[in-house]
């Protein structure tokens, strides 16, 4: 499987053994909203990630909103969900791959491949008229085996340093409103990282919620980076999900390396200390 997977793909292949479907579907105003949907119908055979619980460590006064677990953690968690060494791993959400990302980033930081997320998710799955169930699989204990790659992820002390370097890129995840500093409906301060470019993550998909084409998507990231390579290049948002999706986008497209900025805005603002910029980029 490549990065994306199709519904007419996952749909051949749900009676593969080695297949491991996460569904990912949440709510940030109402946290529980994601396991009621899966609850109510879901495609066969998957498995309730959620992001507060099972993708997310517990919020501490200085992280971000979302910290990431650790690695041992995480690595015991899918092992319960009965990922092995050996699966196939597809993660989709409602549709625009917001949630889904983020446990496709996750595996990848844990050295794990093999993940892909269901382009166009579970909307465009039902409108093809594809099943859904309600029933819980319960797998064996897998025997998945975390080999990290702590290079993918960046703290706030790497992102002042290379905010400040032309020879890398930030990129900010979030609506133009909120990177610009107009609204901020989640956050205690509104604004950006000083040299930060904002590259909103749904600018990444066509209408119908699936992603564009890579050939779109290069073009799209070649304005963003500026001839910044993308291995120079950390991608953030309010906590570190939609930043995921950027990174998704840019493998998608061929852009390979860049990495996450898991604390994002909601830990870097927390610190006064840390500069804030508002309105547009220069």
């Amino acid at each position: 499987m490549g990065t994306l997977i199709q519904a007419e793909e996952l749909a051949r292949r749900l009676d593969e053994p080695a297949l491991r479907i996460f569904d990912c579907r949440f709510d940030l105003a109402r946290p529980e909203a994601g396991r009621e949907s899966y609850a109510a119908g879901h495609i066969p055979g998957a498995t309730y990630a959620d992001l507060n619980r099972d993708l997310s460590a517990p919020q501490t006064a200085k992280s971000g909103r979302h910290p990431l677990p650790a690695p041992e953690d995480f690595a015991a968690r899918l092992r319960a969900f009965g990922v092995n060494r050996d699966s196939a791993v597809v993660a989709y959400d409602e549709g625009n791959g917001m949630y889904a990302s983020r446990l496709w980033w996750m595996l990848r930081w844990l050295g794990f491949d093999a993940v892909s997320v269901l382009d166009g998710g579970l909307r465009r799955w039902t409108a093809l008229g594809l099943p859904t169930h309600t029933l819980v699989r319960v797998h064996r204990p897998g025997d998945f085996l975390a080999q990290p790659r702590p290079a993918v992820a960046v703290d706030a002390s790497q992102v002042l340093a290379e905010s400040r370097s032309r020879e890398s890129r930030l990129l900010d995840a979030r609506a133009p409103e909120r990177y610009r500093g107009e609204v901020e409906p989640i956050d205690t301060v509104a604004g950006h990282v000083p040299g930060a470019v904002n590259q909103p993550f749904a600018a990444s998909l066509g209408a119908d919620g699936r992603f564009l084409p890579r050939e779109q998507l290069r073009a799209l990231f070649a304005r963003a980076l500026d001839g910044v390579a993308p291995e120079r290049t950390i991608a953030m948002c309010g906590s570190g999900v939609t930043a995921c999706h950027l990174l998704l986008a840019m493998e998608h497209a061929g852009l390979e390396g860049a990495r996450l900025y898991p604390g994002s805005w909601s830990e870097w603002s927390r610190d006064p200390a840390r500069p804030v910029a508002r309105g547009a980029a220069p």
